[in-house]
């Protein structure tokens, strides 16, 4: 670039991207690497090869069928990793019905939203997770479906839901068992299945991942199968991913990371997907690299923060690891060194992105200099273009000068679901996604994100925003107002904290702010740190200052330590 160049790249390649749905994609690999081994679910025991996953893939697909799920029905899944999580998503891309991802650690509020908001016709299901019980959830959420057959359901709360599958065996009233979800396949034959695939079209929706707004409700970003597909597809390319390699997942599902950049990297390329645990634990990670000879491995920085501490790690035979994605939120970079040295990931990868993008739009490339490598978020994607742009008046900027990050391209999603305002406030009439991040570019097109225009909180891989939790927080009897911010914390990067005004007369304590939260929205949201205050910092203008309360904050806390750890 010449010095004077603006800050603009677009991503070249001699590869073109895949015109293929899902399904196809999935049956083109199932047929040419039919007896590598594609999953393994250690924490159930359980082993397909390409040609018997895609064996239980058309099982399940037909077997949807049978229970009447057409083109365009939205089907929802809540469950940990699992070998069931991965069976449905290859199930539904080959039906053309749209998935919804819930995430696991949703409770009654958050679940009851998803469901209503993207209009599920069906719900899969696990029992529960870690100390959520999903199915006392929905028994609450449809008092309805005890007293129904399966496909029969009529609830008041969910008008288009039909029924629920419940995974294992251990039978709840008026809920479908797995196991009696596959039988139902013997009545659909393979004819049915095959022109139902042909029905579709690779830009036709087929994924619906929620995300916060700054409005505090989620929304639905709708994936199309040509968005999700090729960009799990160039994020392992440009790990260089063959037939052999082996890819530890112990990032959740239901997010991109491990469903796009996961599942469907592995998938593209013949490549092996394992499943450490439901849920990330550090010693099952540790134990499956080792056992399963993994060769790379993904995961947001406080998991690799656990590995490289975990108090056997020296034990554990990595030799096997040779790549990886660490992304989801900034990583210190001197974890970054230790994991290239001390785990053997030398060729590990930053990536960034969003959901609303499929997610990845820059890496780091192989072979890059170690303080690119270490000290950015890489280079735009294959296919994608990206451009810096001044955030008050929309024009690009010069390289080296920060502004707001827009990417444009085959990634981008189709939208957002039932909610066209939102849409237009992201995507603007060229198509550009506005991300809402601040970033530089430097003369040989490398990204670094120097902080965000939208009041987000990364809090350990999880994208938080503070409305959303303020918004619950006002229903508490005793708060007239709340401001919520993240601050620094070495462990998740933020944690959230909780700025309190009570009303005149009432009294609370922060543990009490706590207990209030749980059960009612996601761990994750729920304040570490609590302070009540008379007053928030104002503009002349009456705009709360949160950049002021966090400078304070870090202050008050101690976490100057914290906020001086310098971030990828």
């Amino acid at each position: 670039m010449a010095p004077d160049a603006w800050s603009y790249t677009s991503g070249t390649s001699d590869a073109p991207l895949l015109g293929l749905t899902i399904g196809d994609m999935f049956d083109r690999t199932a047929t040419r690497y039919a007896d590598n081994e594609a999953l393994v679910s250690r924490h159930q025991n359980l082993r397909y090869t390409y040609r018997q996953l895609q064996r239980e893939v058309d099982r399940a697909a037909r077997a949807l069928i049978a229970l009447g799920v057409e083109k365009g029905q939205r089907v929802g899944i809540w469950a940990p990793n699992c070998a069931e999580w991965t069976i449905t998503q290859f199930a539904t891309s080959k039906l053309g019905a749209i998935l919804v991802n819930i995430n696991p650690s949703y409770r009654l509020n958050e679940v009851q939203y998803a469901l209503r908001q993207s209009g599920c016709t069906w719900l899969v299901t696990a029992p529960g997770f870690k100390t959520s019980d999903y199915t006392g959830m929905i028994h609450e959420l449809t008092p309805e479906l005890a007293g129904s057959q399966p496909g029969t359901l009529k609830s008041a709360n969910f008008p288009n839901l039909r029924g629920v599958v419940r995974l294992g065996e251990e039978p709840s009233p008026g809920m479908l068992g797995w196991s009696a979800l596959l039988a139902l396949a013997e009545r659909v034959g393979a004819d049915d299945l095959a022109r139902r695939q042909r029905q579709q079209e690779f830009d036709d929706p087929i994924n619906i991942q929620f995300t916060s707004g700054t409005t505090g409700y989620p929304k639905g970003a709708t994936l199309s199968h040509h968005n999700i597909l090729n960009n799990g597809y160039f994020t392992t390319e440009l790990l260089r991913f063959t037939d052999r390699d082996r890819l530890l997942i112990p990032v959740p599902l239901y997010h991109c990371f491990g469903m796009v950049m996961g599942n469907l990297g592995c998938v593209t390329h013949g490549a092996t997907m394992i499943y450490p645990s439901d849920g990330f634990d550090a010693t099952a990670v540790l134990e499956a690299a080792q056992a399963e000879r993994a060769t790379a491995l993904y995961g947001v920085p406080t998991m690799f923060i656990a590995e490289l501490n975990h108090p056997d790690f020296a034990r554990y035979d990595l030799s096997t690891l040779r790549t990886g994605i660490m992304a989801g939120s900034p990583c210190p970079v001197e974890v970054m060194k230790q994991v290239t040295s001390l785990m053997n990931m030398r060729d590990v990868a930053i990536a960034y992105g969003m959901t609303e993008t499929s997610p990845v739009s820059t890496q780091t490339r192989i072979g890059a200099p170690l303080a690119k490598q270490v000290g950015t978020v890489g280079q735009v994607h294959p296919h994608v273009q990206i451009k810096i742009v001044d955030p008050q008046t929309g024009q690009v900027v010069p390289v080296g000068e920060r502004g707001e990050l827009c990417t444009r391209g085959y990634s981008v999603m189709l939208g957002y679901w039932d909610n066209d305002e939102a849409t237009r406030v992201a995507i603007d009439p060229a198509r550009w996604m506005h991300t809402g991040d601040l970033a530089t570019m430097d003369d040989e097109g490398y990204l670094n994100i120097v902080g965000r225009i939208k009041d987000m909180i990364i809090r350990g891989g999880e994208n938080v925003y503070p409305r959303e939790i303020e918004e619950f927080l006002y229903s508490h009897p005793a708060v007239q107002d709340v401001q919520v911010i993240g601050v620094p914390d070495e462990k998740y990067g933020e944690e959230i904290m909780a700025w309190v005004k009570l009303r005149e007369g009432q009294a609370a304590t922060p543990e009490e702010i706590r207990d209030y939260c749980r059960g009612k929205i996601a761990h994750y949201k729920i304040p570490r740190h609590v302070r009540f205050v008379d007053a928030f910092p104002m503009t002349v203008t009456g705009k709360v200052q949160k950049f002021l309360m966090r400078e304070e904050s870090v202050k008050a806390l101690g976490l100057e330590k914290a906020a001086a750890v310098k971030m990828a």
